[in-house]
């Protein structure tokens, strides 16, 4: 079969299952199932269904594409992924650009904390653009550790991270560090099961459910941000639609100042507190 009618089969089929952007996706599980990147791809002229077929219907199942490829682009930088964490998004790119915006003078930033790491996509995002820093992630989920210590190895950053399993931040009493990054849990329990079936099917629900209101993890979080924070840091959190006002009440309650950074489609994104 040649790949351009492989590519149109797959197109027509992701469409009619409701997936978005179907040809591009197309291209990137046919990439996937010949193990080659979607400009190799441009290359290949003949390809079978029994190579894409097994990737076409795990999509088919909704099965997130970056679960299937293994992988995922954020901050301009390639992750591996697995069902053991959340798939990096665009939208938490807003705590990267917040907290270079923070902190202009780079070299004031020599201690990060990621809180609930997952990938690790967000402390080794940070760690790229902070040259002098080493950072620490801490995930609740042993396999997301793994994976993030896997992450930075790939990236070359190994020796500048760590990455713990911990409920937050339980092991690190005592240290202060300059950037707090997180993007906790947030859904609201009761509304997981009506979140599309890419997310509440396939997701960890770990890394999804904050409680009864969303805000189990953001009370955490800030409760411990009094021992953990250096007297000129910032702690930068990802915000769910909506919960802009209930988190920065929290913070500020707790005697923290706080400013909203919005996404690129003007939603409040990232909540940046300071002492």
């Amino acid at each position: 079969m040649k790949t351009q009618d492989a590519l149109a089969e797959i197109t027509k089929s992701l469409q009619a299952a409701g997936i978005e952007n179907p040809r591009r996706e197309a291209r990137y599980l046919l990439a996937a199932a010949h193990h080659i990147t979607t400009t190799q791809l441009l290359n290949l002229e003949q390809t079978t269904e029994q190579t894409y077929l097994p990737y076409l219907t795990r999509r088919l199942a909704h099965e997130p594409l970056a679960y299937i490829t293994g992988q995922k682009e954020f901050w301009g930088l390639t992750f591996k992924t697995s069902k053991a964490t959340l798939i990096p998004r665009p939208d938490s790119e807003t705590l990267i650009t917040a907290a270079l915006e923070t902190f202009p003078h780079k070299n004031d930033v020599q201690n990060i904390l990621d809180l609930g790491t997952g990938t690790g996509c967000l402390l080794l995002a940070a760690l790229t653009e902070f040259p002098h820093a080493f950072g620490i992630g801490t995930d609740i989920s042993p396999e997301a550790a793994a994976l993030a210590q896997s992450n930075a190895k790939s990236l070359a950053l190994s020796h500048r991270a760590l990455f713990v399993t911990a409920n937050w931040a339980a092991p690190l009493k005592g240290r202060k560090f300059d950037l707090i990054l997180s993007n906790p849990p947030y859904i609201p329990t009761a509304t997981i099961p009506s979140l599309m079936q890419d997310v509440q099917k396939y997701e960890p629900s770990s890394a999804l459910d904050g409680g009864l209101d969303g805000l189990t993890g953001y009370n955490a979080i800030i409760k411990s941000l009094p021992t953990l924070l250096a007297p000129a840091g910032a702690a930068i959190l990802e915000l769910g639609i909506n919960q802009a006002d209930s988190v920065q009440n929290l913070a500020q309650t707790a005697g923290f100042t706080t400013k909203i950074r919005e996404d690129l489609a003007k939603i409040p994104r990232a909540l940046i507190i300071r002492p």
